[in-house]
């Protein structure tokens, strides 16, 4: 039990990075990574929604869609737990840090529509379901995934945030500053993170 639930972490975290591996939620990942303290808070955020939602859409399907036998409604139902909890993460930034909600922006809301929150609930039905049944340590395994996709993200947003502030002090063409350079410095981390597909757990 213990080997399967650090193969997950490991997996989700280094291996499988939702951004870096699969190249979801690009949008924040990108448009959040100029400033680190910004960028930990964002990752923060979704991980609070990603595993909240892997709890939650686990609970729906198994005993909402499932027993019902509507699991064609899968998406919707899981973009609309995404989007409750988006928006009760945005209240709770707004209200505890009104200096992080304005920096943060447009970015925060767009959570809902980060395709790595929706990515890793679904996964999560196609690992750990067998033929609409949860196999064992279904829920455990995927909250575990959840969290762990969370910080991923966070890890992989926090290195890019780091490496553009030190690169504010460095000499860059006029061609590459903004996006562009933003944009191979990305390729590059996920080039680096290759190097955890040949570990075995």
């Amino acid at each position: 039990m213990f080997q399967q639930f650090l193969t997950v972490i490991f997996s989700a975290v280094l291996i499988h990075n939702f951004v870096l591996y699969y190249c979801l939620g690009i949008c924040p990942y990108i448009g959040v990574s100029r400033d680190s303290r910004n960028s930990l808070s964002m990752g923060i955020a979704v991980t609070f929604v990603m595993g909240l939602s892997s709890l939650i859409t686990w609970l729906i399907y198994r005993f909402l869609l499932v027993p019902f036998h509507i699991e064609y409604l899968r998406t919707v139902s899981f973009i609309l737990i995404i989007a409750t909890f988006v928006q009760f993460t945005e209240m709770v930034v707004r209200k505890v840090n009104q200096r992080l909600y304005k920096s943060l922006g447009i970015y925060l809301p767009l959570i809902t529509t980060n395709c790595a929150v929706l990515a890793v609930t679904v996964l999560n039905i196609n690992s750990f379901f067998d033929a609409g049944v949860p196999v064992r340590y279904s829920l455990g395994l995927s909250l575990v995934q959840g969290i762990s996709a969370g910080i991923g993200f966070t890890l992989a947003i926090f290195l890019l945030a780091t490496i553009r502030e030190r690169l504010e002090f460095a000499e860059v063409p006029d061609c590459l500053k903004g996006a562009p350079i933003a944009f191979i410095l990305a390729s590059l981390i996920s080039l680096s993170f290759l190097g955890f597909t040949g570990m075995k757990v």
